[in-house]
């Protein structure tokens, strides 16, 4: 018999363990999922498009390339301290139209057909891009452009190691694409603010998992 109660008291207890962490995972995806689109924490993902006329209202040169400004700021900051420690960042990408957005997935789409090319670009109205917050980043002498490879060079490693100081993620991490949807991109960063991006990283977790979100692997 003592064993019987003592078997019912481990079962309630995890049954009211797990009611008590549901409310809290299920706030944190409702919070994401009704973020304003210029929220810095918000997700556009394979699921979650932005508004068809939604366009950012903050837009700033940041030295080659637009971002919103908050963001902007941060990354001349972050690429003023590399080139203070020897090492060149150079802008490759940054706000996008949905019209660019466009024509760069539809020339993906026509060299890589259309499972390739949304492996490795998003879809109009899908991308980071078109935030204003997200940056694709590069070396001067174009080494390991937009390729894979660019993490060991000195650009890709050092923003792997100190991009988050400035607010910043690799948003597309090794082995996540069954969560995020694209292949590993070290050059491909998201603005989500000091605060927020330390927490991620030092959780070692997506942004999709960090809010609560599911999984976004395909559309």
């Amino acid at each position: 018999m003592a064993a019987l109660l003592c078997a019912c008291l481990v079962v309630s207890l995890a049954v009211l363990a797990h009611l008590s962490a549901e409310p809290q995972a299920a706030d944190a995806a409702v919070a994401a999922v009704s973020e304003p689109p210029d929220s810095l924490t918000h997700v556009v993902n394979k699921t979650r498009p932005l508004a068809a006329d939604y366009v950012p209202q903050d837009l700033v040169d940041a030295g080659g390339l637009l971002l919103r400004s908050e963001a902007a700021e941060a990354y001349v900051r972050m690429v003023a301290d590399a080139a203070a420690e020897d090492v060149r960042i150079a802008p490759v990408s940054g706000y996008r139209s949905r019209e660019e957005q466009a024509r760069l997935h539809a020339s993906y789409t026509e060299q890589y057909g259309q499972e390739g090319a949304d492996s490795l670009s998003a879809r109009p109205g899908y991308s980071e891009h078109e935030t204003g917050l997200a940056v694709d980043i590069g070396n001067p002498d174009g080494a390991c452009a937009l390729e894979t490879c660019f993490d060991g060079t000195a650009a890709g490693i050092w923003a792997a190691a100190n991009a988050h100081r400035y607010g910043y993620l690799i948003r597309y991490p090794a082995g996540a694409e069954h969560l995020t949807g694209y292949a590993y991109e070290p050059w491909h960063l998201r603005y989500v603010g000091p605060g927020t991006a330390a927490e991620i990283v030092t959780s070692g977790v997506t942004l999709e998992e960090f809010l609560g979100l599911p999984a976004a692997p395909g559309y």
